[in-house]
């Protein structure tokens, strides 16, 4: 009930905060792989353009913090195993500089985009804001393919529970679309 009750008034701030926001406004957000991203606010979320149609994993963390590292080899494999499904942003919070970070990243294979706090204070404040985030990490935030927010999470969940919603996703996904017309077959023309 607490947790209904906590997404519910989530939502609610999201909603006022999207409203007050200038909606027209993408953020950038450089990755340390050279990507761009582009970020903006939406009542229920998050619109990122490059994510279109995907599940979102969105995780502010650390390199100093034992549970973010703990959920690396997690994501990595989930990443591979639902390719082209989901997306991971994980945004460090903790301030290491870009080279290392990036060093930091290519040594354990990570294998989504990775955003340094030096270029994403701005966004890192927004979320803080329209969140009601205090900055425990990992903090992690999941958006359906529409960017809506489904859920948002202090401390680690095991590679399990974040299975389950992405497969709950994907089959909400596949259950809402239309199902294709029926054919029917064309009488052949008498001879």
């Amino acid at each position: 009930m607490k947790r209904i009750i906590s997404i519910v008034a989530l939502l609610t701030l999201i909603g006022s905060f999207a409203q007050a926001a200038d909606k027209k406004e993408y953020v950038t957000l450089p990755t340390i792989a050279g990507k761009t991203l582009h970020v903006r606010g939406t009542d229920n979320g998050l619109d990122i353009p490059e994510y279109k149609g995907k599940l979102v994993f969105l995780e502010f963390w650390g390199t100093h913090c034992p549970p973010c590292l703990a959920s690396i080899p997690h994501y990595v494999d989930m990443i591979k195993k639902y390719k082209g499904k989901l997306a991971m942003l994980g945004i460090e919070v903790q301030g290491t500089p870009k080279a290392q970070l990036k060093a930091f990243a290519d040594a354990r294979g990570i294998n989504y985009d990775v955003v340094s706090y030096h270029d994403a204070g701005r966004f890192v404040d927004y979320i803080a804001q329209r969140a009601g985030w205090k900055g425990s990490i990992p903090f992690l935030m999941i958006l359906d393919p529409k960017g809506n927010v489904i859920t948002m999470q202090v401390g680690m969940l095991p590679q399990k529970v974040l299975e389950k919603v992405i497969d709950d996703q994907l089959n909400k996904m596949s259950s809402s679309k239309p199902a294709a017309p029926k054919s029917t077959p064309v009488a052949k023309p008498a001879a």
